[in-house]
Parts: C-alpha cells; sequence; structure tokens
C-alpha cells in the first residue's frame, strides 16, 4: 500500500522537495548540443524490380498510405482512452511517438538558461507515467537522449507552462498542489521548485504568457491568491478505528479486559469490563491497529482508565510502515501550559479529566500505527479509549473507511452503490478500492456509486476524484471513461453543477479536480453529493470501473481577482491591493464566475480570450500593456474561446462563437482568424459545425519542399463546414487549415500527408531543428482513398474516392465470404489497367463512391481514362448502389466485372456479373445471371488462347444451367458452358497454371464424394481432379499465385480448420510451409511474386532474385498490422502500411500491374528471336573457326612431314589440253563408270 500524498509540512516555506536533489545533480551535468537530433532506423530497403511491369497500383480500403522505410512506422490507430504522447516526425514525415503517456500533455516549452544552455523540453499534462515510468503531471524530456526526466515533487495537472529565459525559470501552472503552493509554481534553473511570492491561487490556472514589459500574466478560473487551508473547526474528520485490525502485545488475562477492541467507540463508557483494556500486571505492552486504508491524523485523544487506580503514564506513537515516532504538541493539564513530547509522552491520571488531546506536529501518512506504553499507574497500564482525528475531508467507496457509525454523526461521510461491485487490494495504492467488471452494452445504469462528503462548514472548496491506477491489477486494456455529476449548493442556480467525464487508463494513482467554487454545509435539507456511473455508448467489450475515494480541500482566498493576475518578478506581491495593475483591473471588470481560457503576446498586446462579458468586451480582449488601454476587437466574439494560436501576426482562436459581437463579421463558426496588422477577422473556410477545444501548429510540405506552417483544429465537431466550391467533409474532430491555400487539408487535391487524431500542443523548432508534438495521430505519408500508383514513391489517380465510414478488414474464407455476401467490403478491391485496341483506362472497382468529372456520384465501377485528360466516368444506374466488385477482367473490348452484384440492364435482371463494352461505353448483352448458393462471384480467369472467361464463386446455375462453382462464358458463342460436370463447392480464388490446366481453390468437392481445397482443371480432358498433395493443406485456399513462370510451383494461402492462417508452396507433388507464423487478424487478400534489383540468400521457397509479396492485413508478430509484407523465404517484413479514416489500419485488397512480367530479372533482356538468332550466328562463327583451324593443323602436319609441291607448268598443262584431239575427250563420256576396285 503506497502512504497518501503528503499535503502540509510544519515548515512555513519550502524550497525544494527532498527526492529532488538528485534529479538537480542530473539537470546540472548536461545540456543538449546544438547539433543533437532525435535518430530514427532505417528499415532495409525492398529492392523491387518493377521495370518490367509498366504502371503498378494498389487497391485496397485505406484513406492514407506509407511505404515501410523506418522501422519506428506502424498501422496503430490514434488512441481513444485518453492517453497521448510526445511525437516526433521521421524524415518521411510520419508521425511518431518518441514517449508514451497513460494520459494527456496539455503544454510543452523549451527550457534555455540565460547563458544559452538548453536544458531540454519541459512537458505538463495530468498524465501518472511517462515511458512507463512513474513521472506526475510534469517532467524534463532531453531530445538528445530522447530520456525522461520526472520533476517529483507536485501532485495533479498541469495545464500552462511558460519557459523564461531571463529568469531561469519554468512557470508552471494547472490544478495541482506543490511544495507550499496550489496551482502556480515555478521550476528555477537547477535549484529545483520553489514557491513564488503568493501561495498560489484559489482556482486552476490555465494558461501563462510573458508580456513584452517582463511581467509574468496568469489566467484562471481563481478569484484570488490562496491555498489549502485547514477548516475553521480543525481535527474535524474522525479515522475509523472500528474496521481496523487491533491487536495488542502482554494484555491482561482479566476477564473482560484482555480485548484490546474493548477502547474502540467506547468513549462514554465507564471503565469496566468490555469497557477497558489492561496491560498484565507490572508490564510493558503496546496497542497496534493497521488498517486497509492510508490516512493524515492531526490529533490523537487518549481516556486514561482509572480501574483499581491503574492507568497508562508513559506512551509513544509510531507510525507504520515509517517506523517513525511522532512528535506532539499538548497542554499539559497541571500547568494549563503548552508542552511537547517525543517517546515519553505523558497521561494524566485524574479522574476529572475525561480524556487528553495531542495534536501531530508533523502530518505524514500512515497505515497502521502503535501505541506503546513504557510506565503505568498503578499494577498496570491500560486505556478507556482512543480516538484518531483529521482534517482531510474524505468520502470513500468502502464505506468501513468512512466515518464509523459509532460516532453518532448526523452527516457522516458514506458512500452508496449500485452493480457487480468487488473489493479490491490496495496494492500500490493508497487504500483498497471498489471496481465493478461491466459487459457491453455499457449503461448509466450497469453501476453507480454516490460519494456523501461530511462537510460541517460552507465555503470554497476544492473537489478531487482519486482513481487507482490500472497497472497494478492489470486492467489497463479494459479501463474506459466515466461521467461525474453533482450538485454543491442547495440552491442550484448559486454554482454550475458537476457534470464532467474521466477516464480511468492512469498507470499510476492519479486525482483529477472535478468542481472548484462552493460548497454548501450538509443539512437536514440538502446535502453534497458527487456521482460516478460508466460513460454510456462505450465501444468495449468490458469495462473495468473502479471507485475509490473523492476529497474535498477548502481553499483559502485572498479575493480581489478574476481570472488575471500580473506578477512582476523579483518584487513582493500586495495582495491587499490589485488595482495597481490594469490587468488586473481588466480582469475586475469582468463578470462574476468569468473564465480566462488562453492569453497570447505579440509585441506590446497581450491576448486575453475565454469565457467572460464586460461593459466594453466578450469572450476576447487585447491589452497594449505599455499604454494600458484596450482593444475590444469588434466587440469580442458572441461565444467561449477556448484556445488560442499566434502564427505571426495571424492570431487563430477557437471556441464555440459563430461571429463577431457587432457582426462585422459573420460565419466563423468555432474558429476564425485575427489579422493583428489589418484589425480584421476572417473565418476558416466556413468554420466547423462543433465546439473547438485546441490549436495547434504543425508543418507540412504543401506543393514545394520547403515545409510551411499549417494550423490544426481540434475538437467536439464532425464536419468541416463547405463554402465556395469546397463540400462538407466528415471528420473526427480533427481538421488541417492550410493558409496557403486558403483551405482545409481534406479538401486539397494534391499529393499531400494523411493525419487524423489528436494534437495537444507542439514545438516547432527545438534546438537542433527538430519540432516536438503533443498528442495521438495517425499518419501516412501519401492521403488518398481506396487506390495509389507504386513506384520509386506512391502517388495517386486523379480521381476522388470517398473514404470508407469505417474498415472492413476481416479474417478467414467465413468472414471473406460474409464480408461479399452481406456487402460489407469497402474500398476498392479489384483494378485494371486497359490498354486494347490504343485505349488507355484504369478500372477501379469494389464498393465505394466516387466524384465523376461532370459532378456526378459513381458507385462501385469507375473508367480513368487517361486518352482523355483523365476523365472519370461511371456505368450508370443501371448496377444497384449497394453492389460490390470483387474481380475485373478485360477481353477484346469488353470488360466483365463481377462480385456481389445485382441489377437490370436493358431490361434484364443481372446478378453476380456483367459485361460492358468499353469501346461503345455500353452494355453489351449480358450473360444469363450467376444464382443459387450467395448468388456471388470471387475470381475471373481469362483463358488466353480462347477468350473464354471462367469464373468462380457460389454459384449454382448459370441461366438455366446446372453450372456449381466454376463456369465458363464463351466470348464466340456468348454462352455458358460448364466446366467439367465433378465439381461443386465454393471457389474463393482462381488461376491458369498451364494454356490447358485451371487451378481452383476454396471449399469443394470432386466426383459427389472427395472434399479438396484446391483443384485442378484439364480443359482436353474437360475434368476436375485433386491437386496434387492437396490432402496436405489445412484448409480452404482463399487465395493463389504462379510460384514459377512456367506455373509447375505455386503458393497458397488460406484458413486452417483450427481458425489460424496458413501460407504454403507447392512444387508440383508435395507441400511445404512458409514456416513463419502469422498472427490472429491476418486476412491475406492477395500474394505475388516479384523480381528484385538486388538479390537476397536463397532459401528452398523463395529464389534469391524474388521475393514474395503478401497483401490484406497481415499481423507480424512483434510488429502489428501491415496491408503489404515482403517473404524472402525466412522472415516477413512489412512493405506498405495504410490508415483509415475509421481510425484503425486500412487494407490493401489487390495489386495491379499493365503488364505482368513478373518473372523478368533484368530491364536489359532481349526478345526471345533475337536471342535465337544471336544462338545461332555465335555456332556458325564457331564451326567456321573449327574448320580453318583443321586446315592449318592439317597443313602444318604435312610440312613436317617432307610434302612437297608438284611442279607445275601452266603453259605445260595448257599446251598438253591443246593436243587432245576433242573428239577422244568426248568419247570417254559415252564409257560406263568403272566398278569398286577388287582385291
Amino acid at each position: 500500500m503506497r502512504l497518501p500524498f503528503r499535503r502540509r509540512d510544519a515548515a512555513c516555506r519550502r524550497l525544494l522537495s527532498p527526492v529532488s536533489i538528485p534529479l538537480l545533480l542530473t539537470l546540472s551535468s548536461f545540456a543538449i548540443s546544438p547539433a543533437s537530433a532525435l535518430t530514427f532506423t532505417p528499415a532495409p530497403a525492398s529492392n523491387l524490380d518493377l521495370s518490367q511491369l509498366g504502371r503498378v497500383a494498389l487497391a485496397g480500403d485505406f484513406s492514407g498510405i506509407s511505404l515501410y522505410q523506418f522501422e519506428e512506422q506502424n498501422e496503430h490507430p490514434f488512441s481513444t482512452n485518453g492517453s497521448e504522447s510526445l511525437l516526433a516526425r521521421l524524415p518521411n514525415g510520419i508521425f511518431t511517438s518518441v514517449v508514451d503517456t497513460d494520459a494527456t500533455i496539455q503544454a510543452m516549452c523549451t527550457f534555455v538558461m540565460n547563458n544559452g544552455t538548453t536544458l531540454g523540453v519541459v512537458i505538463g499534462g495530468n498524465f501518472t507515467s511517462l515511458q512507463g515510468r512513474q513521472s506526475n503531471a510534469v517532467a524534463l524530456f532531453d531530445p538528445n537522449t530522447a530520456q525522461v526526466t520526472p520533476l517529483t515533487g507536485i501532485s495533479g495537472q498541469v495545464s500552462a507552462l511558460l519557459c523564461d529565459q531571463e529568469t531561469n525559470s519554468v512557470y508552471v501552472g494547472g490544478t495541482f498542489v506543490g511544495a507550499d503552493s496550489t496551482n502556480a509554481i515555478a521550476w528555477v534553473g537547477t535549484e529545483g521548485w520553489t514557491n513564488l511570492p503568493f501561495a498560489g491561487f484559489n482556482g486552476p490556472v490555465t494558461s501563462i504568457t510573458k508580456a513584452s514589459n517582463g511581467h509574468i500574466i496568469f489566467g484562471g478560473s481563481f478569484t484570488g491568491l490562496g491555498n489549502a487551508t485547514a477548516p475553521t473547526t480543525p481535527d474535524g474528520q474522525i479515522i475509523n478505528l472500528s474496521t481496523a485490525s487491533i491487536t495488542s502485545g502482554s494484555s491482561s488475562e482479566k476477564q473482560g479486559f484482555s480485548d484490546p477492541k474493548n477502547i474502540i467507540c467506547k468513549t462514554g463508557s465507564t471503565d469496566g469490563p468490555g469497557n477497558t483494556w489492561l496491560l498484565q500486571d507490572s508490564s510493558t505492552g503496546f496497542w497496534q491497529a493497521t488498517f486497509n486504508f492510508g490516512f493524515q491524523p492531526t490529533k490523537l485523544r487518549l481516556h486514561n482508565t482509572h480501574f483499581d487506580g491503574r492507568g497508562t503514564k508513559k506512551w509513544r506513537f509510531t507510525a507504520l510502515p515509517i517506523n517513525g515516532i511522532m512528535n506532539f504538541t499538548y497542554i499539559d493539564p497541571a500547568t494549563g501550559q503548552n508542552a511537547s513530547c517525543t517517546s515519553e509522552c505523558p497521561l494524566s491520571d485524574d479522574t476529572s479529566i475525561a480524556f487528553q488531546d495531542f495534536h501531530f506536529v508533523n502530518v505524514i501518512g500512515m497505515n497502521a500505527f502503535r501505541l506503546d506504553i513504557s510506565a503505568f499507574y498503578g499494577s498496570g497500564g491500560g486505556l478507556n479509549g482512543i480516538e484518531l482525528f483529521g482534517d482531510d475531508i474524505f468520502a470513500y467507496a468502502i464505506n468501513d473507511f468512512n466515518e464509523p457509525a459509532c460516532a453518532g454523526l448526523q452527516f457522516a461521510s458514506a458512500a452508496t452503490k449500485t452493480g457487480p461491485w468487488t473489493v479490491s487490494p490496495s496494492l500500490s495504492s493508497t487504500s483498497e478500492y471498489l471496481t465493478a467488471n461491466i459487459s457491453s452494452p455499457i449503461t448509466i445504469s450497469s453501476a453507480s456509486i454516490v460519494f456523501s462528503p461530511d462537510i460541517r462548514e460552507s465555503g470554497t472548496y476544492s473537489i478531487n476524484m482519486y482513481t487507482p491506477g490500472c497497472r497494478q491489477d492489470g486492467t489497463c486494456s479494459t479501463r474506459g471513461q466515466v461521467q461525474i455529476t453533482g450538485q454543491m449548493t442547495a440552491n442550484p442556480t448559486k454554482n454550475e453543477v458537476i457534470d464532467k467525464m474521466l477516464y480511468q487508463t492512469n498507470d499510476f494513482d492519479k486525482y483529477d479536480q472535478i468542481y472548484i467554487g462552493e460548497v454548501d454545509a450538509s443539512s437536514g435539507s440538502f446535502r453534497p453529493q458527487v456521482t460516478m456511473t460508466p460513460l454510456p455508448g462505450q465501444a468495449l467489450p468490458s469495462l473495468t470501473f473502479v471507485a475509490q475515494r473523492v476529497g474535498f480541500t477548502l481553499i483559502n482566498s485572498t479575493s480581489g481577482l478574476n481570472g488575471l493576475f500580473d506578477y512582476t518578478p523579483g518584487r513582493a506581491v500586495n495582495a491587499s491591493d490589485f488595482t495597481n495593475s490594469a490587468v488586473n483591473r481588466l480582469g475586475a471588470s469582468f463578470t462574476t464566475g468569468s473564465a480566462v481560457n488562453a492569453l497570447a503576446t505579440s509585441g506590446d498586446l497581450t491576448f486575453v480570450a475565454g469565457n467572460f462579458t464586460s461593459q466594453a468586451v466578450r469572450n476576447i480582449v487585447a491589452m497594449n500593456v505599455n499604454e494600458t488601454n484596450t482593444k475590444s476587437l469588434d466587440g469580442g466574439l458572441n461565444g467561449a474561446v477556448e484556445t488560442m494560436l499566434l502564427n505571426g501576426t495571424s492570431l487563430f482562436v477557437g471556441g464555440r462563437f459563430t461571429s463577431t459581437l457587432d457582426n462585422k463579421t459573420e460565419n466563423l463558426n468555432n474558429v476564425a482568424v485575427y489579422d493583428i496588422s489589418a484589425d480584421a477577422w476572417s473565418p476558416l473556410g466556413a468554420g466547423v459545425n462543433g465546439r473547438v477545444l485546441r490549436i495547434v501548429a504543425l508543418t507540412i510540405n504543401i506543393t514545394s519542399s520547403a515545409p510551411e506552417v499549417v494550423v490544426s483544429v481540434n475538437g467536439n465537431f464532425n464536419q468541416l463546414e463547405a463554402f465556395g466550391n469546397s463540400s462538407a467533409v466528415s471528420v473526427n474532430g480533427f481538421g488541417i487549415w492550410v493558409p496557403s491555400q486558403k483551405n482545409w487539408l481534406q479538401n486539397l487535391k494534391l499529393p499531400v500527408e494523411s493525419i487524423d487524431g489528436l494534437l495537444s500542443s507542439s514545438i516547432l523548432g527545438i534546438p537542433g531543428g527538430e519540432s516536438l508534438y503533443a498528442g495521438s495521430l495517425s499518419s501516412s505519408t501519401l492521403g488518398v482513398s481506396g487506390a495509389a500508383t507504386l513506384g520509386d514513391t506512391l502517388g495517386n489517380f486523379p480521381v476522388t474516392i470517398q473514404p470508407s465510414p469505417a474498415s472492413s478488414k476481416s479474417s478467414g474464407l467465413a468472414k471473406r465470404d460474409d464480408a461479399l455476401t452481406n456487402n460489407t467490403s469497402a474500398g476498392v478491391v479489384a483494378g485494371v489497367f486497359d490498354t486494347n485496341n490504343g485505349r488507355n483506362i484504369t478500372i477501379l472497382g469494389g464498393h465505394f463512391t466516387a466524384t465523376a468529372t461532370n459532378g456526378s456520384t459513381i458507385n462501385n465501377l469507375l473508367f480513368l481514362d487517361g486518352s482523355k485528360n483523365d476523365e472519370v466516368t461511371g456505368i450508370g444506374s443501371e448496377i444497384n448502389s449497394n453492389s460490390t466488385f470483387a474481380a475485373l477482367a478485360v477481353q477484346g473490348d469488353v470488360l466483365y466485372a463481377g462480385g456481389n452484384v445485382t441489377g437490370t440492364v436493358n431490361g434484364v435482371r443481372v446478378n453476380a456479373l456483367v459485361a460492358y463494352n468499353l469501346a461503345s461505353k455500353s452494355f453489351n448483352t449480358q450473360p444469363p445471371a450467376l444464382t443459387g448458393g450467395s448468388g456471388t462471384l470471387s475470381s475471373i480467369a481469362v483463358r488466353k488462347s480462347t477468350g473464354d472467361v471462367y469464373v468462380g464463386g457460389s454459384f449454382k446455375l448459370a441461366g438455366s444451367l446446372g453450372c456449381p462453382g466454376v463456369c465458363f462464358f464463351s466470348t464466340s458463342s456468348s454462352q455458358w458452358t460448364q466446366a467439367g460436370q465433378n465439381i461443386d463447392g465454393t471457389v474463393s480464388s482462381m488461376m491458369w497454371a498451364t494454356e490447358t490446366m485451371l487451378l481452383a481453390g476454396g471449399n469443394l468437392t470432386i466426383n459427389n464424394t472427395v472434399s479438396s481445397f484446391l483443384v485442378k482443371y484439364d480443359v482436353d480432358k474437360q475434368t476436375w481432379d485433386n491437386y496434387p498433395g492437396s490432402s496436405d493443406l489445412p484448409g480452404p485456399v482463399d487465395v493463389l499465385t504462379a510460384g514459377t513462370s512456367d506455373g509447375s510451383q505455386i503458393w497458397a494461402a488460406g484458413t486452417a480448420s483450427n481458425g489460424s492462417v496458413y501460407l504454403m508452396k507447392s512444387n508440383g507433388t508435395s507441400w511445404q510451409s512458409a514456416g513463419e507464423t502469422l498472427e490472429a487478424g491476418t486476412d491475406i487478400r492477395g500474394l505475388q511474386i516479384f523480381s528484385l534489383s538486388s538479390a537476397h540468400d536463397s532459401t528452398p521457397t523463395v529464389s534469391s532474385n524474388e521475393i514474395l509479396m503478401l497483401t490484406g492485413s497481415i499481423v507480424l508478430p512483434n510488429f502489428g498490422s501491415a496491408s503489404a509484407v515482403l517473404f524472402n523465404g525466412t522472415t516477413f517484413r512489412p512493405f506498405v502500411l495504410t490508415t483509415s479514416s475509421g481510425n484503425t489500419a486500412g487494407s490493401l485488397a489487390h495489386i495491379f500491374t499493365e503488364q505482368n512480367n513478373f518473372f523478368n530479372t533484368s530491364s536489359n533482356q532481349l526478345p526471345l528471336v533475337f536471342v535465337v538468332l544471336i544462338s545461332l550466328g555465335i555456332s556458325l562463327a564457331l564451326m567456321l573457326l573449327i574448320v580453318a583451324a583443321g586446315l592449318f593443323v592439317d597443313r602444318l602436319r604435312k610440312r613436317r612431314e617432307g610434302y612437297v609441291p608438284a611442279p607445275t607448268s601452266m603453259y605445260d598443262r595448257g599446251n598438253g589440253m591443246q593436243r587432245i584431239p576433242p573428239h577422244e575427250l568426248l568419247e570417254s563420256l559415252s564409257k560406263g563408270r568403272p566398278g569398286a576396285p577388287h582385291l
């Protein structure tokens, strides 16, 4: 059990928290180097060779897409449980967490000393942990090492920070207790926490700014300087001893006197059995109480016994578990003078004294104590009663910890509850607490608890709700939100009622201020109460709802302020007269109950914004601090201002308003910009349709390589309002305004980033050039919906596809079939590049809406014609808008598109498949409808040699033809033909392994008897048979792809009978598993081999110059989901990450290319005909060389053997020929050829 937070000290002022001393030594030993920067780890290059594929595109259900380039990237959605992170940007623009927290970061500033040394970035919020390390409300972050140093010493919530280099100080504001201050304190240089010359404020501080005159201006909801104080009647809360565990040592053996519990709740009784506890004769002893909650006592009351002349004479009080002997002050009954004692405190034996009160000198936390009796009167010591009191006003969820019933109090603290509550151990918390485990649906009546405190005097109170941490009990994943309500005054119009929402997702114990204001004392007609229930409608399968205690702290106040305070560093504060400051006078002019929410300084002007009115201004005003005059800014705004951001001369303002008070500028709608130099208001577009809570600056590359400052707007809205040519945009409370474009980022038709979530604070440019952000974001390098191009980088198609309202990811064949059958698929599911007959058309199909060039709406199937300036068209209204296209194929001029498709074309009903003529841009005569089963089509495979269109899916009939599972449409005869007669079942995927062999995967039956998950069809024999080794597959095949160019090897993925996902490769005879395990939730929707430009180590399943890509939603161990991963035969590596507008990871359904040359490994390869001709040429050259070499060798041999040429004479030969008579020469021709020689 952790002891309660120490709220008061005996010392009047504390400079440093003791635990801060080691920290100060650490802070003084480091400073951030000007060249320092956060570092990130590049991911290995993919080395895909896309050179032979032409155009490449990715299709799926996403609103943002990124290549995996750094190991810090992921597909995690932004947090919705109240936790945020300290964020930085990767070199590719993606936001990544550098420090995780369990709650919100509300303020940041760079802490630079006046000598130029940067100590780090101070971060403040309502967190209890940073990077898993306990850290309450404020810490220091070192960008050089990414280390966090908690600035211990305050407890509560920090809402505002101001780092002042001139005074080496960090001014801190919020709702907290630290040192001897409430809600405001300073951290000075390396000295640590230092109380300001005033005791803080009696209300929250929400903003701090430094004016041009050097003054520090605090803004908030306070009415005076002040601090926590004890009630007018101190020691009024009774600490419950009746439910403690009581033990003793050396108790008397006399009947009726041995039980140490005798003296609890027996304060009015006389000595005697059952009322008195005695020690053994002539013996020392002890009395000990152990509690299941922590407390801070201020007074001990002891009733001495006088039974038989006995009594306690000397005693000491030891606080446990710290084993500290406590100091007390008391009034000596003999002298009437104040006295003090420590280890030997006296107790009078005067029978006329009913009891003695001893006041604790130091108020500390404990959960047990022991009274040691060291001396006694008469025969032995003993007591007749004991009571313990405190100032802290708590109402506990467990009634055993509230004031005891035996005290007879009229309005004792108590709690009432409904629901399945159980008691949880305190573990590292200050007390045990209640836990209710609630199953969905979560409603306000699922459980409730009402806290009723013992309020004895009316006054200004701060009310805090205490929540035990979730890490200690392992419930962080099921913690959620709670609703707090309550009425604190008998007259409900006197003060606002409590109506607050809180997160219970804190890692460690925390408290949240839920109210500050007037609280009436309990009476017979009214009692203050706080009710806590689960926030209804939370999207959690189960909720862990916890309740511990509510605390009420009386606030002492000087009054005289109203939301503004002007502090001059180094000067004493005159709390009796605040009117010397024009800033204080401005606050005093506001009506009672006003609040200042934001401050900003530009030159001599200080802007004050919030929820206030005066005779001259409303909700926003500017003051020249040197001339002490104000500017009304067109009278202010007609609604409250929650936040401001100053960027140059532009002041961005957000809140709940619609126009300036003088109505000169209308249609501001909750967010606007004030041009300081022009003294004019302007809307941001047409604003948003709900309250704006935060405006934060960030940088984005919009139209050039240089980033520009843009403005994020966060709040309770779901739409960016339409204006000009821009339609309304649905959002999740987050928008980005681009000042250079005068438009929202979500409206820009530019290749820009996708960002969604929440930003609460930022620092643009810390030393080293980095920027830091606070919030919870999901982001992508390219904001695009449904389809993107893939090359060296990602690109977008010139088409506007509306993002899906929610993710459609699924897992397993059953889910895939259900998604198609029930039309729950979303996004682009299939795509084709059509280049036939000189066309240049990109075809996208799925379940989506898009905008045509003429402004009309396209449903589910669109054409992007590159030859007509990227004209975007659809297919008209003949196909029902709730259809889903899952497969596309082009044969000649005809597009065949199938899926869960219904409609009426040319008066004829169509189902599962439609045919559309791309040349005439009209529907052909349609193939007869595919019906039976679920009537859906999942795959199309065109046989190239014949043009026949083979389709697979869940159907039984093609028109009237029995054709279960697989059928083909003859394009020459325009009729359906059954592909074999021995197959039945549902087909999920098909591919041509060879020109005559078709493979089909799914849940199939051959010959009505043999079940199979993968079958092959012999076109020549027109029969189906099991694919070799298909019995080794653990479940139906969902996806197929060729593993080699000749189709002799294939890859298959599917869902095993146990629900797990498998990935296997066949060499044509046997199967081999990929080996690596994919996590639950994986949905493989596509497989494709790619060639590589750089080889990896060869593996048995993947050759060294190739790699396998998986698309879908692939959940990798120790990483999470990725929309595309690469598999090299041994390991999976993320390749593409996506985000969805529904705050989930997106998914990739399909990758499609212009050419299918996936197995070509080099862009310099020649066509086959040239390779053959070159080979023949080389062969002839080699033959000639061989002949020449032979002749040379033969001539050389003859020369060596002495051969010489015979003498010749061309003259003699000529003369000889001339001597032969012609008739002799011709005569020889008539003679027969001589026969073979004979031996």
